[in-house]
């Protein structure tokens, strides 16, 4: 009796440890969530559960040990979630490791340490990713000049910028808005903040907040912008010492000689651009495609761009940061729509085209021991934002593929890279 009741016990220890040991996060098209997914990882990492990212499989699935706690977090954020077995687990991660087909499993370790470099009284949906940091429930911190002036980035291990403009030109908003209490406003507080913190013009401490921000990547730093911040950020490098502002922005003369003096050498991806100078052009520079060029070509509804796939096994990073349910994406508009191909330097890996328009919306490079991602335009899930749209709903859009590609970004550097075979 005594054997017999041992043995029943093992059976039950067996049967419990093989029948529920894991939860499996599909990330193809029968998640309900995808956004709110990226949350419940995150959550999952920050109680120092390990996750593998199983890339390639169900879209970027995720799969973790089953607690309690974590389905119970699942089932509150409302996301599409199974428990399956160790024996089932187990079978996954040999059908990734196939050689033949193009999958692979990362581990993800540790939630980074998020900031966002934004004024302080901009709303979420001011901005594309804190927006679904928010409805993600992604916690993040925000710094501005004086945060990142005082040394406030090494703190954390990965950076988006608001769309920002570091040439200290208030993102050429001058031609339209000039009038308008809340141009007037952002005037009048950056130009204080460039005071206080000693600097004569708000470009110059704009292009040393930019170098602050270039420190942080080559220290081994992640950064992601999008919509104006790409080009301006490279646009303000180049032009380090030189005054490419009009004398409505900065209350003197630009250089004259500003274009044959800018430097590329400074620039995380492009070169060989050009300054916008005219005060009445909606440009920094001609990095960004023509707009009217390009309404000429695209509507709404053909206005697409396709992700690369990359070799999982060989090329971890960019097959993470292009984790879908879909390969094409639906194009958006920004006051950075798109870059011009032919302006990126050699090194940059583009992981998003729209090959017919010879447009690159999304691009990623390394800088010293750092890692840079830029995405053009301004809302994945509205087509043409204006100034005064209201904010967009992400509960309408709770699969958004657009979106997802922010959030890879966000659990880019949780992973542990494996090293190359030799």
């Amino acid at each position: 009796m005594k054997r017999s009741i041992i043995l029943l016990i093992a059976w039950l220890i067996v049967i419990q440890v093989g029948y529920a040991a894991r939860i499996l996060i599909p990330m193809d098209e029968k998640q309900n969530n995808h956004l709110k997914s990226y949350g419940v990882a995150y959550w999952t990492l920050e109680q120092d559960v390990e996750i593998q990212w199983l890339l390639n499989y169900r879209g970027g699935s995720f799969m973790f040990k089953h607690h309690s706690a974590l389905e119970e977090e699942c089932i509150a954020r409302g996301i599409s979630y199974k428990v399956i077995s160790d024996a089932q687990a187990a079978s996954i991660v040999k059908e990734i490791s196939n050689p033949e087909k193009n999958t692979d499993a990362v581990k993800l370790h540790k939630a980074p340490e998020i900031v966002v470099y934004s004024p302080k009284d901009k709303q979420p949906w001011d901005d594309a990713v804190t927006l679904v940091l928010t409805y993600a429930e992604i916690p993040y911190d925000v710094v501005y000049d004086k945060e990142v002036l005082d040394g406030k980035l090494p703190e954390y291990d990965w950076l988006h910028l608001h769309h920002e403009d570091f040439t200290g030109q208030y993102g050429k908003f001058w031609a339209n808005y000039r009038g308008t209490e809340w141009y007037q406003k952002k005037v009048k507080s950056n130009e204080e903040m460039a005071r206080k913190l000693g600097y004569k013009k708000v470009s110059q401490m704009k292009l040393a907040v930019a170098k602050r921000i270039r420190d942080f990547v080559l220290g081994g730093g992640y950064l992601f912008s999008m919509c104006s911040a790409p080009d301006s950020f490279d646009v303000a490098l180049a032009a380090d010492g030189v005054d490419i502002c009009r004398k409505m922005f900065d209350g003197d003369p630009m250089d004259p000689n500003a274009q044959s003096k800018l430097n590329y050498e400074n620039c995380f991806a492009f070169e060989d651009f050009s300054i916008v100078t005219n005060p009445y052009e909606y440009e920094i520079s001609n990095i960004d495609v023509d707009p009217r060029k390009r309404m000429q070509k695209v509507d709404k509804e053909s206005d697409l761009f396709t992700l690369f796939e990359f070799s999982a096994k060989w090329d971890p990073i960019p097959t993470m940061l292009t984790q879908n349910h879909t390969r094409i994406i639906e194009g958006f508009m920004g006051q950075t729509t798109a870059f011009r191909k032919k302006f990126l330097k050699s090194d940059v890996l583009v992981m998003g085209e729209n090959k017919g328009l010879d447009e690159a919306r999304y691009i990623h490079g390394t800088r010293g021991d750092g890692t840079w991602t830029f995405l053009s335009g301004h809302d994945p899930e509205d087509y043409q934002h204006l100034v005064g749209d209201p904010p967009t709903k992400l509960d309408l859009h709770p699969q958004s593929p657009g979106y997802r590609l922010i959030l890879n970004n966000i659990l880019f550097p949780a992973a542990k890279k494996k090293k190359r075979k030799t």
